[in-house]
C-alpha cells in the first residue's frame, strides 16, 4: 500500500486539499493508536510509536495513494503535558472535526482491558450529536484469554449502549487481528 505521510496540522491552514475521503483515529493517548495505524498500512515506522503517552502533539495527515487520508489526531487522557496544551489540543480536534468535510468517519480506540473514560463518553456523544460516523475498535485483545476479551466486550457494549450501535472491532497489532475487519468497515463509510 503506498502509504506516506504528508504533514502536520495545528490549524486549518495547514490541512492538505479536501480532495478525497478521511478516516481519522482518535483514543487516549496510550490505547495503541499508532500501532493500529501502521498495521493498518503494513508498515512498521508510519506512524510514531511511544511508550510516553502524549507523542501525538499535532493532527497528522497519511496520504494512502489517491484513495484516502489517514488523520491521527492527538491522543487524549495521559499525557503528562500542561493544562493549557491539552487544552489546546481539544480546539483543534474540535475544529478539525467539525469543519472538515471530507471526513467519512472516526475510528475511536479503547483498551479493551480498560473502563470507557469520561472523555471517551464525552467524545463518542459529540461525535454522535454532530451526525459524525463511529467506529469503535478495542485493541490490545492478545493481552487477553478469549473469556476475558469476551467479558471485556459484554461489560464496553453496554457501557456504550445509548450512544453506539455498531460492534466494535477486536483488533491487536501484535497478532493483526481485526485488520481485515477493520477495512471493511472503513471501506463501507468512505463509499457514502
Amino acid at each position: 500500500m503506498d502509504a506516506k505521510f504528508l504533514t502536520s496540522a495545528f490549524r486549518e491552514s495547514q490541512y492538505p486539499p479536501a480532495d478525497r475521503p478521511e478516516i481519522a483515529f482518535a483514543g487516549r493517548s496510550n490505547v495503541g493508536k499508532s500501532s493500529l495505524l501502521n498495521v493498518l498500512v503494513n508498515r512498521k515506522k508510519l506512524a510514531k510509536t511511544s511508550s510516553r503517552p502524549g507523542r501525538t502533539q499535532a493532527i497528522n495527515f497519511f496520504s494512502l495513494g489517491d484513495s484516502f487520508y489517514f488523520v491521527d489526531l492527538p491522543g487524549y487522557g495521559f499525557a503528562r503535558v500542561p493544562l493549557n496544551v491539552k487544552k489546546t489540543w481539544r480546539n483543534m480536534v474540535e475544529t478539525y472535526l467539525k469543519r472538515r468535510l471530507t471526513l467519512n468517519a472516526v475510528v475511536v480506540i479503547f483498551d479493551i482491558r480498560r473502563e470507557p473514560s469520561n472523555g471517551d463518553i464525552e467524545l463518542l456523544t459529540w461525535l454522535e450529536s454532530y451526525g459524525i460516523e463511529t467506529i469503535i475498535a478495542l485493541t490490545k485483545v492478545d493481552k487477553l484469554s478469549r473469556q476475558k476479551v469476551n467479558n471485556r466486550v459484554k461489560v464496553i457494549r453496554k457501557k456504550l449502549e445509548n450512544i453506539v450501535k455498531s460492534e466494535p472491532v477486536l483488533f491487536s497489532a501484535k497478532t493483526r487481528q481485526g485488520q481485515i475487519e477493520l477495512w471493511e468497515k472503513i471501506n463501507a463509510v468512505s463509499k457514502t
